[in-house]
């Protein structure tokens, strides 16, 4: 399959717009009350069908009629039956995202992109919390499938790490595309970001502020996809001739609370470290309250680093360097390939990359 690199943090929306001009005729009537498809088609001057098939975005219809359409649409304040759209489609024109994360504000972020598209394209979102490491996750999202709950799953870590979980549903062919997988698959769509990458990237650039003493915590053990960011970190010390001392690698599990813990652990060494570079935001955060706890100041005596920017990296005080992942933008897109895919849209990528950046804010300064 077909591969995309994305380099802005921006969806590239696979659902065209276009808004020219159009007018009531003179002497044309339309029946009062809630404007109807045929209402639509004949201010469009098209067929019932053309203007259905525009409304489920398929191919084969001109641009300049696509685009009178859906001007007739706006005009006329005309929007479809649900029900009606999905019996005619044979499909619940329904989405489930299914997450499990323990950081409230990712997983926010993931459901504002995923709306976003699927309010663009006209599909409802369900919201599927899902137990990590349960083994009858899988079961109970092919049942799902198969009440005809959602037309398709949108897998996003850690559960698009579970292998087992992704094998059982192109086994059960459930439509899917997976946010940010550990490793990519020719037998599935995935949205995917360069951890390893900016993590590379953000080392580089504490050491360009003269930090020789640079500490990282890691992410959930269980979730795969940010153990690239510590190799990004592993890597980037060796590059620099740094020592590699183990005890500058403490253990986190994505939560405010591990990030406090391990934050207290590497400040209490004898020679502690200058950096401390956090897999995700919210440890970040942990690091920053337990630091002005033990009386250590940011940035003078330590600087920090965390990865994803989301809000919170604003809200603290001094306000968080990152690295800015694409979440919003990743959910998007994961929902339009979805979506291109349930239609049998040709050419859809086998993966899509959208490149994360460096946001150097307060907490990071000259050693």
């Amino acid at each position: 399959m077909k591969k995309i690199r994305i380099q802005s943090a921006h969806p590239v929306s696979v659902l065209k717009k276009a808004k020219p001009t159009i007018a009531v005729r003179k002497g044309m009537t339309l029946r009062p009350g809630r404007p109807t498809i045929e209402d639509v088609a004949k201010l469009a001057e098209v067929s019932i069908k053309t203007v259905s098939r525009v409304f489920n975005n398929e191919p084969n219809v001109a641009s300049a009629t696509r685009a009178r359409v859906q001007t007739a649409i706006e005009a006329l304040g005309y929007s479809p039956n649900h029900s009606a759209r999905s019996l005619a489609a044979r499909q619940s024109l329904t989405l489930g995202l299914l997450y499990d994360n323990p950081s409230p504000n990712y997983i926010h972020q993931i459901q504002r992109g995923a709306l976003r598209s699927c309010q663009e394209a006209g599909y409802d979102l369900l919201l599927h919390p899902c137990q990590f490491g349960d083994k009858a996750i899988s079961s109970e999202i092919i049942a799902l499938h198969r009440q005809g709950r959602f037309d398709g799953v949108i897998l996003t870590p850690p559960l698009s790490d579970m292998a087992e979980v992704v094998d059982a549903l192109v086994a059960a062919s459930v439509p899917m595309v997976a946010i940010a997988p550990a490793e990519l698959r020719n037998d599935i769509v995935q949205v995917v970001t360069d951890d390893f990458r900016a993590c590379v990237a953000m080392t580089r650039a504490l050491y360009a502020l003269g930090h020789r003493r640079i500490a990282f915590i890691a992410g959930h053990p269980d979730h795969r996809a940010v153990g690239q960011r510590l190799s990004g970190f592993k890597t980037a010390i060796a590059e620099l001739g740094l020592p590699d001392n183990p005890d500058f690698i403490a253990q986190g599990y994505n939560s405010f609370e591990s990030g406090e813990v391990a934050g207290a652990a590497l400040l209490s060494l004898p020679i502690a470290p200058t950096a401390i570079f956090a897999a995700n935001d919210d440890m970040a955060a942990g690091v920053m309250r337990i630091a002005h706890k033990f009386g250590v100041s940011i940035p003078g005596q330590l600087s920090v680093a965390g990865f994803d920017d989301i809000p919170l990296a604003t809200q603290v005080w001094p306000a968080l360097s990152t690295v800015r992942q694409p979440i919003e933008p990743m959910a998007a897109m994961a929902v339009q390939l979805l979506i291109a895919k349930l239609r049998n849209a040709k050419d859809i990528p086998a993966d899509v990359l959208i490149r994360s950046e460096l946001v150097l804010r307060e907490t990071s300064s000259n050693n």
